[in-house]
């Protein structure tokens, strides 16, 4: 029989203190894993997470899309050798490499390309983007969040206030939360995975120093992307905490939540904190995990048919971008893979600032192997009409080879490709100069590219968040680039 005392120093029923049993986890007393990895993230909260605004406006149209995968070319990628070559330019600007015709008329990309050459009639190219910052972590905030940071070129910044805006996948965890309290607290649809999930890890410079604008900013803790670290190319692949312990069966599971359930409510009548609505929605993620047999089944990359693990590269990258399809599949609204580093290649990533055309080519192939695997894979499924792909670096290259044989940083312009969900195959917006430079015409900015995403994902623009202070603020301040749609 459970027992709930209202007396100084609330403890429950296995005797620990209330806020000793808050320390621990809570459900980790029940035998559950899952809560000690997700409250890992609850302890860095810097604020209670920010309420549905009461100025929502009506959509204007039907979503094109239901889910975005979104994929991060850490280092940025040169525009030069990918989707934007300049063959009459010197060969110091032009690079060693060539460049092949693609399926679209005239629209040329880099030799290293030859799968995804076939596939242009798929895809939007966007080779004006242009952040004006030159600096990993600051430019990587402005694309991931739509926001310019400040200061522009600091390298190094680190997360936190004063720019603590909301990355698109916490942004998408508060509305896609939102709409599912609209549709009654009752209704379990849509539970069991979150909203938005980032893998196979971090986005961070060398020395680990993490980026900004990868969390929910001041949204709060609860509408963080999910983190999941890991490397899905192993054979023992599985995500921690994801199953139930092998001594407890689904019946025991579900009497556990229910015992779990009656003692929250208790303990919401006696006190009502930030710490407790943290707390819960930690212990509801991870019950809605565990109990979705769905949810399991989109981690299990051996559901899959070996031909087509081997056509996405059976590497940490290639495994990571057929989870993330996994996952659109099962429900979820935005993944982020982000590209990892490859072993002994000359440059880290695509910061290719020596050696470029080595570097590139240990990564172009891979690239060019996994891109195409996923629009091929998305289209045969019939998912890429209603899964946005979103092909970005942070920033680009600089247009002349330095002493080095690389290129430096450069986010004056830079090209980004967007494909499925809506986006116009084979369109071309935007350009640069003779030497991809400078955009000549057609520029656009990340407040530009989020302002799009969340259009063909079926969002007003009139949409808001609150600020710290209580305000309504628009989900972007970008237009939708309705040149590509």
């Amino acid at each position: 029989m459970l027992s709930v005392h209202d007396s100084e120093g609330l403890r429950l029923c296995d005797g620990l203190p209330r806020r000793e049993w808050l320390r621990v986890g809570g459900l980790s007393a029940f035998g559950l894993s899952m809560p000690a990895l997700l409250s890992q993230r609850r302890a860095a909260a810097q604020g209670p997470a920010a309420h549905s605004s009461a100025m929502r406006r009506e959509r204007t149209q039907r979503a094109a899309a239901k889910s975005c995968i979104l994929l991060c070319q850490l280092g940025g990628p040169p525009q030069h050798e990918t989707w934007d070559p300049k063959p009459d330019a010197p060969r110091e600007i032009r690079g060693d490499l060539g460049w092949i015709r693609s399926a679209v008329p005239g629209l040329l990309v880099g030799e290293l390309m030859p799968r995804v050459a076939r596939l242009t009639d798929r895809v939007a190219v966007l080779r004006a983007m242009s952040t004006g910052d030159h600096a990993h972590s600051t430019s990587g905030y402005t694309m991931l969040t739509g926001v310019p940071h400040s200061p522009r070129g600091v390298e190094g910044a680190k997360p936190g206030a004063p720019n603590d805006w909301p990355c698109v996948g916490g942004v998408m965890t508060d509305l896609r939360r939102r709409q599912r309290r609209d549709r009654g607290a009752g209704n379990r649809q849509g539970r069991g995975l979150p909203a938005a999930i980032t893998l196979p890890e971090v986005a961070a410079n060398d020395g680990g120093k993490t980026w900004p604008g990868q969390d929910a900013g001041f949204l709060g803790r609860p509408a963080d992307p999910w983190l999941l670290t890991c490397d899905p190319s192993k054979p023992d692949f599985h995500v921690p905490g994801a199953s139930l312990p092998g001594d407890l069966s689904p019946l025991r599971f579900q009497r556990r939540e229910t015992l779990l359930a009656q003692l929250d409510r208790h303990l919401r009548d006696h006190e009502s904190s930030e710490a407790l609505e943290q707390q819960d929605h930690w212990h509801q993620q991870a019950f809605d995990l565990l109990s979705s047999a769905r949810s399991g089944e989109a981690f299990d990359l051996d559901r899959e048919p070996e031909r087509i693990r081997d056509r996405y590269g059976r590497d940490r990258y290639g495994q990571s971008v057929l989870l993330a399809r996994r996952l659109v599949e099962a429900g979820v609204s935005l993944v982020q893979v982000n590209t990892v580093r490859i072993p002994d290649a000359p440059s880290s990533g695509w910061d290719t600032h020596i050696k470029n055309t080595e570097t590139l080519k240990h990564l172009m192939p891979r690239f060019d192997r996994t891109f195409s695997a996923l629009l091929e894979d998305l289209e045969f499924r019939g998912l890429l009409d209603e899964t946005l792909v979103v092909w970005m670096g942070e920033m680009g290259r600089t247009p002349r080879i330095n002493a080095r044989g690389g290129r430096d940083h450069w986010g004056t312009v830079f090209s980004v490709v967007l494909a499925g969900g809506g986006v116009q195959g084979g369109a071309v917006h935007g350009a640069s100069d003779r030497l991809g430079a400078h955009p000549v015409r057609g520029r656009v900015g990340p407040a530009d590219l989020t302002a799009t995403l969340f259009h063909c994902l079926g969002f007003d623009l009139g949409e808001t968040i609150l600020d710290p202070s209580g305000r309504p603020r628009a989900i972007s301040s970008g237009r939708v680039i309705q040149e590509i749609l």
